[in-house]
């Protein structure tokens, strides 16, 4: 399946009737056109640029709701906060270990070698989360302060 972009993810979510207030086309329109996979804050923070005045709670609101109706991701790192993706269709993730930026793995080749195997099992694939782990390459270039350096 190949990434939709913003128009195109509004024509078919009219198409299917869903009311697109204002904030939730910001909203889609932020995280169809980053590459960054921002917080809820970080949302809030970007589209209160151009919205002004639209609260938190729209945001984890309206957040939840594209995420249900399967138009963005959310991913979830079991530290309390989510990410969000604007890119629907499955891929696989670079997660770095110590500043939490989020990457697209941009190669099919990688994305699809579990599910092709899983084929074989008889087990059908629904959805799946790759993620591999490590330092980005600032993190690289950039030595860890420590208690022993500081």
């Amino acid at each position: 399946m190949q990434r939709l972009g913003f128009e195109e993810t509004i024509a078919e979510l009219r198409a299917n009737g869903v009311r697109l207030t204002p904030q939730r086309q910001w909203i889609l329109r932020y995280l169809k056109e980053t590459h960054s996979h921002p917080t809820a804050e970080q949302v809030h923070h970007e589209v209160s640029k151009a919205l002004g005045g639209i609260s938190l709670a729209t945001v984890y609101n309206t957040l939840h709701t594209l995420t249900k109706m399967g138009v963005i991701r959310e991913l979830s790192y079991g530290d309390g906060s989510s990410r969000f993706d604007g890119n629907e269709t499955e891929h696989a993730h670079l997660v770095c270990e110590q500043c939490g930026i989020v990457l697209d793995v941009d190669s099919p080749e990688v994305e699809h070698i579990l599910p092709k195997d899983l084929e074989r099992t008889g087990f059908k694939v629904r959805s799946y989360r790759l993620e591999y782990y490590g330092l980005c390459e600032d993190c690289q270039a950039t030595p860890r302060k420590t208690f022993a350096n500081n």
